[in-house]
């Protein structure tokens, strides 16, 4: 069984470690704030100008004004602080965030990545995905294993416009958790019920499949 948007986001915040400055990207990423493990204290940062964002609000507290890079309504956690766009993009580009996590359309062997555009659709703009995949070191993908028609997004080469180019090392789908690494696509882990085979058939891209292939496991 594929994992839903919940588990996706359970699953990301297993990688958090104690410590971590961690941005969250659009979509699916920002549903990680809800699933910091309990025991290790992490800064999540937005884009817009915020470092310790918390939960998602609760109807008492929403704040209009207190928004995500994805004008969602954010929580501010102990020790947050504002600042303006210009001081949000300088923290990125010079490399003070541990952890990225952002979605895309397609990640191939190679760690390129194809995230903001699909040739003629409206398109709003790259946003702030450039400077996230090209100045973080650790970052994760979260994204569906194939499109709607059974088409693989794990590419041998990606054929979309490229956000960034041989920056991603592990992708999260809804169907597996893989890690790019001299050229091919190494499968870590299986979503529960999910076999291996179904995997092998959705990843256009070499996959290198190790004789045991753990369930990912949630408490």
């Amino acid at each position: 069984m594929s994992l839903s948007r919940e588990q996706l986001a359970q699953r990301v915040a297993q990688e958090l470690q104690d410590g971590y400055y961690v941005n969250l990207g659009i979509g699916i990423p920002t549903l990680v704030a809800n699933y910091v493990p309990e025991g290790i204290e992490v800064m999540l940062q937005s884009e817009n100008g915020l470092l310790g964002m918390g939960q998602f609000p609760t109807e008492e507290e929403v704040d209009a004004d207190l928004i995500n890079a994805g004008k969602q309504t954010v929580t501010m956690a102990t020790g947050a602080s504002l600042f303006d766009s210009a001081e949000s993009f300088a923290m990125i580009r010079g490399g003070h965030v541990d952890l990225t996590v952002l979605g895309a359309f397609e990640v191939d062997v190679n760690g390129n990545i194809a995230s903001y555009m699909i040739p003629g659709k409206l398109i709003k703009g790259m946003g702030g995905a450039m400077d996230l995949v090209a100045g973080a070191d650790n970052i994760i993908v979260t994204m569906t294993h194939a499109s709607k028609h059974g088409v693989s997004k794990l590419l041998s080469n990606c054929t979309l416009p490229l956000t960034g180019k041989g920056c991603i090392k592990k992708v999260l789908t809804d169907l597996a958790f893989i890690e790019i690494k001299d050229g091919k696509f190494h499968l870590l882990e299986r979503a529960p019920g999910v076999s291996v085979e179904e995997i092998i058939k959705l990843t256009e891209g070499e996959l290198v499949v190790p004789e045991h292939v753990p369930e990912m496991t949630f408490s």
